[in-house]
């Protein structure tokens, strides 16, 4: 039997029959509700980050994957120019068998070069740019006075890039002793220029 005193009070309570229910409080409803959307939200979220994260990944992979077997083939590739090198510095090749060699090697050079550029895998050669420790390594000075200080003046092995990373970086020579960027001249506090420390 219900109390008739309680539906008249706004009891949360229903009857049916011999038993009594609880109605939830509305307000605890509409805070579960609010947790359950932000939950939803941050796990969308989440999937989201997580998709770009994956996509960035699997470029990078495609991208960087064959760094391994690019560094190999970069070495074939020095091989084959030393041999070029060798062969001109000789002066023995005019003509005949050994031509032809060189001309093979030039051509087996050239495709191998265009094979590794096809992968994003390209050279460079910094000769009279601004030395640059990030892609390359020096191995020695050269003292010039009429070169900028800081410039490459000789390298010995070009460097390769993969995408915008360093593969291998380029081997030069250095100039130092040449002029340098001007430096702000020092004055005292009267307006004078004074020789700097």
């Amino acid at each position: 039997m219900t109390d008739p005193n309680a539906a008249a009070h706004g009891d949360d309570t229903a009857s049916t029959g011999d038993n009594q229910v609880a109605l939830p409080d509305p307000a605890a409803l509409a805070q579960e509700a609010a947790e359950t959307k932000d939950r939803l939200l941050r796990a969308l979220a989440e999937m989201e980050n997580l998709r770009r994260r994956t996509e960035r990944e699997v470029a990078d992979a495609r991208q960087y994957g064959v760094t391994g077997l690019a560094r190999d083939l970069i070495g074939v590739a020095d091989d084959l120019r030393r041999a070029l090198d060798a062969a001109e510095e000789s002066a023995a090749i005019v003509d005949g068998p050994a031509k032809a060699l060189c001309e093979g090697v030039e051509l087996i050079e050239r495709q191998l070069l265009k094979v590794l550029e096809k992968h994003g895998i390209r050279v460079f050669d910094p000769q009279g740019a601004k030395f640059d420790p990030n892609v390359h390594q020096a191995l020695f000075e050269v003292p010039d006075a009429n070169i900028p200080a800081g410039s490459v003046v000789q390298v010995i092995q070009p460097g390769f890039m993969i995408g915008e990373r360093v593969l291998r970086p380029a081997m030069v020579g250095v100039s130092k002793g040449g002029p340098k960027t001007a430096p702000a001249e020092n004055r005292s506090s009267n307006g004078e220029a004074r020789p700097a420390d």
